[in-house]
């Protein structure tokens, strides 16, 4: 089954690797499943049954002019759970990933997901606001937009470093990593990259940190320069019953880079509990 199709027609590109127990891995913005490959290797590998798509608009999948919002991205990975008739799944979401994990959980009521996965999430608010002061300032994604907009290619090259950047002791990755990133990237549409960078800035998840009723690991690294660690890992851990938060110390924001056998390991532990 290399696609499946969503309520509105829209083809979704499927991986689907191995045996056992699914696990579905949702990507970040802006790249696809792709990124999800040295895991999703070793938990077929281990013997669980890995499956990662690429969201409407990126990657191999379809690039429709609408359906960028949490809501739909939560009905395509309810299509995915449906079509590949994934039972007991655990689901894992990666940056932007996290919010179709959460809202998933609060719209779709968790169906068939036993175990959930943040990993160096949006959740719960990316946002800073009055009531959300750790957030990001609203000037900066305004910046996002204006250099996808002026040159995307060229702004990927910069946003890249940063996001396999971290702290003082972090670990780096090759010049050729942070370009195989760019060349993901720009698989993508250029609506669905502009459309989906407006969802996960503006989404307040808060609200549905109640619905996550399954053991759920939440990862993150403390010297994320994308994703601050304050304003999503720290506080979803706070408001998501039955969580467990794993800090990496002074890790960036591309942890499947950085730290793959290290998140590996980590989520062999979790999904194998």
């Amino acid at each position: 089954m290399a696609y499946i199709t969503t309520r509105d027609n829209t083809k979704l590109y499927v991986k689907d690797w191995g045996t056992g127990r699914p696990v579905i891995l949702m990507h970040g913005w802006p790249l696809s499943a792709d990124s999800w490959d040295d895991s999703a290797l070793a938990l077929a590998t281990a013997g669980f049954r890995a499956i990662a798509y690429d969201r409407r608009g990126f990657g191999r999948s379809d690039q429709p002019w609408s359906g960028y919002d949490y809501d739909t991205l939560a009905d395509d990975l309810a299509a995915v759970v449906e079509q590949t008739g994934a039972q007991d799944a655990a689901i894992i979401g990666f940056s932007m990933g996290g919010g179709e994990v959460a809202r998933y959980m609060s719209r779709h009521g968790g169906k068939h997901v036993t175990k959930a996965g943040l990993i160096g999430s949006v959740v719960p608010y990316m946002l800073k606001t009055a009531d959300n002061p750790h957030g990001v300032d609203q000037g900066v994604f305004d910046g996002i937009t204006a250099g996808i907009k002026a040159d995307r290619a060229q702004f990927f090259a910069g946003f890249f470093k940063n996001f396999f950047s971290g702290g003082l002791l972090s670990k780096g990755v090759s010049d050729e990593v942070i370009e195989w990133a760019r060349n993901l990237a720009m698989q993508a549409g250029l609506r669905p990259t502009l459309a989906c960078a407006q969802a996960f800035a503006s989404t307040d998840f808060r609200p549905d940190l109640a619905s996550f009723s399954v053991p759920t690991l939440i990862i993150h690294g403390t010297g994320d320069k994308i994703v601050p660690i304050d304003a999503a890992g720290r506080q979803a851990a706070k408001g998501i019953p039955n969580s467990k938060l794993i800090e990496y110390d002074g890790a960036s924001h591309g942890l499947f880079a950085t730290h793959k056998e290290q998140l590996t390991n980590d989520l062999l532990a979790f999904l194998q509990q």
